[in-house]
């Protein structure tokens, strides 16, 4: 019985041993347990339109209203910046988004301005009555009717020249003995531009003329027509006004930013609606000195032989000008349609390269005039960057909705409207200040405090009456820091007081560069976290790649780039160093 009972007890015992490791294999690990939990809490759904919107739980887009998607966790590298806009692969699909790269060339020098057909003023006339009398006949009867010089317009009776052929008949009968009256009459007659012929007949005449004729003066067409027949008329009344229209002006309307580009002379080909395929040449002869307030616009003449007469006054034309100020002018070239304007300032949106997402970024873009359906970049935007060309008011719409920079809200900007002399001369502080730098690199602080004397020379020669208000008060802040910074570097006695004087320059230097631009294509913001006691001290220098005037040879690569200046770009007065487009790896 103990045998039977200690062997059941054995039996029962590996029983539960077996079950226990088949149930131990069978059974999911805590780890996977918890690791699956983890995976559902930390899962984010998104708007496949609106890549913006994070939830962490299924749902409805709050922009949209379309349901919510899982999205794919992002990188670390994911932009921040509030001036680039991230899409997913299906809103860009939906938007039909368009891209294309931009190459450099050059303004083909034409302006693209409309105006219309105005009558050549200086072929304008007046016939007029040279003797009162009343209408008798008239032979023209409608305006737009075509005449020939010394055609017949109108037949006048005048009594007062009645009289004056009598006391002409009179006079010519006793001119032996009063020339002087005979001389008189025949001068009245005259005065009333009757011709030498016409007075001749008159002498020998028996019958007295009772109506005269009014003849045209010149060929062209009758544009006012002011007398009936029964009109009395007086000497030097009106009676039609005559055009000839032989040659016309082209009076065309050009915004006051194009008239650096026109000169008297350009030629211009012109295209009217109602003449379809046929092209005129003409050249600008006159620009006007006064600027239309209520437009602000010039009008721009030109004269163009019409002796086909197919143009007629008031016709509409699209002129393109061959101007003189831009044929040499480099520029990026770009589409109409991947430009958004917004009064003065126009926006491009340029897309992110190497981004995760699809990303998107607002720039502000100088352009000079349109020429058919492209514009030229002069500034902001630089050949091989891959631009909107169709969607982008798609693009500027959501991101508007999802709170980021649009062309409709668009940060203030920090760079001032200042001359490009101005500029020059920061330049050349610049250019100064960079020989300063490369000095504390090689760690010499007797060259950097002569290269310092060098600075001081370049920022006297900076001429102040260059800037004025806002811009002037800022500089002289900015000067009187530097002219500090400067005057403590040569009192410093090593070279660790060198770069402490040279962080306070830099940062006015950094100031400079925002607020007024340099003439360089780019220069950098550059930083090292561990200057001064791991304090951070920046520094703005000519090469992208890191030399690290706070440490020279002893950590030369130590530090990273945190912003990129590009010649014409302004500075955003909120973007900063976390938005910064061109990112460097931190190097030691």
């Amino acid at each position: 019985m103990n045998r039977i009972n200690r062997s059941n007890l054995t039996i029962l015992i590996g029983t539960l041993l077996i079950g226990g490791f088949l149930g131990w294999i069978i059974k999911p690990s805590n780890h996977e347990t918890i690791g699956s939990s983890d995976h559902q809490h930390s899962e984010t759904w998104t708007c496949s339109m609106h890549p913006q919107v994070r939830q962490a739980e299924p749902g409805q887009c709050p922009i949209c209203g379309m349901d919510l998607i899982p999205a794919a966790s992002k990188s670390a590298g994911s932009s921040n910046d509030p001036m680039v806009f991230e899409m997913s692969n299906n809103a860009v699909a939906l938007a039909n988004i368009a891209t294309s790269r931009v190459k450099e060339g050059f303004s083909k020098g034409e302006l693209l301005l409309s105006g219309k057909v105005k009558p050549d003023e200086g072929n304008i006339s007046s016939i007029t009555a040279k003797f009162p009398g009343r209408i008798e006949k008239l032979f023209i009867n409608f305006t737009g009717q075509a005449i020939s010089r010394g055609e017949k317009l109108a037949t006048v009776y005048s009594p007062e020249l009645v009289n004056a052929q009598r006391e002409l008949k009179e006079a010519a009968a006793s001119k032996a003995d009063f020339p002087e009256i005979y001389a008189a009459a025949k001068e009245k007659l005259r005065l009333w531009k009757l011709t030498n012929e016409q007075i001749r007949n008159i002498e020998n005449q028996e019958e007295i003329l009772e109506h005269f004729e009014v003849l045209a003066e010149q060929t062209g067409i009758v544009s006012q027509r002011n007398v009936a027949v029964g009109d009395y008329i007086g000497t030097g009344s009106v009676l039609f006004e005559v055009v000839d229209l032989s040659s016309v002006w082209i009076m065309l309307d050009a915004y006051e930013k194009d008239l650096s580009a026109i000169s008297k002379g350009n030629a211009l080909s012109f295209t009217v609606a109602g003449i379809p395929g046929e092209v005129f040449e003409a050249k600008v002869a006159y620009i006007d000195p006064i600027l239309d307030p209520e437009t602000r616009t010039v009008k721009i003449r030109a004269v163009a032989n019409n002796a086909k007469g197919l143009l007629r006054p008031e016709m509409f034309v699209n002129a393109k000008i061959t101007t003189s100020g831009q044929g040499d002018q480099a520029s990026v070239p770009i589409p109409r349609t991947a430009l958004l304007w917004s009064g003065r300032r126009s926006v491009v949106y340029v897309k992110v390269p190497n981004a995760e997402y699809p990303a998107y970024e607002m720039r502000e873009v100088t352009v000079g005039s349109r020429v058919g359906d492209v514009y030229p970049v002069l500034e902001g935007l630089k050949a091989g960057e891959e631009i909107v060309t169709n969607g982008v008011f798609a693009i500027d719409a959501a991101a508007q909705l999802a709170g980021n920079y649009s062309m409709m809200s668009r940060p203030e900007s920090k760079t001032m409207e200042v001359s490009q002399d101005f500029r020059k001369q920061l330049t050349a502080l610049a250019e100064a200040y960079f020989d300063l730098k490369n000095e504390l690199v090689a760690d010499d602080a007797p060259g950097a405090r002569e290269a310092g004397k060098q600075v001081t020379a370049a920022l006297n020669k900076v001429d102040m009456s260059l800037v004025e208000g806002a811009a002037h008060d800022q500089w002289m802040e900015l000067k009187k820091e530097i002219e500090e910074a400067l005057q403590g570097m040569q009192e410093a006695e090593n070279i660790e007081s060198v770069r402490k004087q040279f962080m306070w320059l830099s940062e006015s230097m950094l100031e400079i560069t925002e607020s007024f631009g340099l003439e360089k294509d780019k220069v950098y913001r550059q930083y090292c976290p561990m200057a001064f006691g791991d304090e951070g001290a920046y520094w703005l220098s000519e090469k992208e790649e890191i030399f690290n005037p706070y440490f020279g040879e002893s950590m030369l690569r130590c530090g990273e780039v945190r912003e990129t200046y590009q010649k014409g770009e302004a500075v955003m007065q909120d973007k900063s160093d976390s938005g910064s487009r061109d990112m460097a790896g931190h190097n030691h």
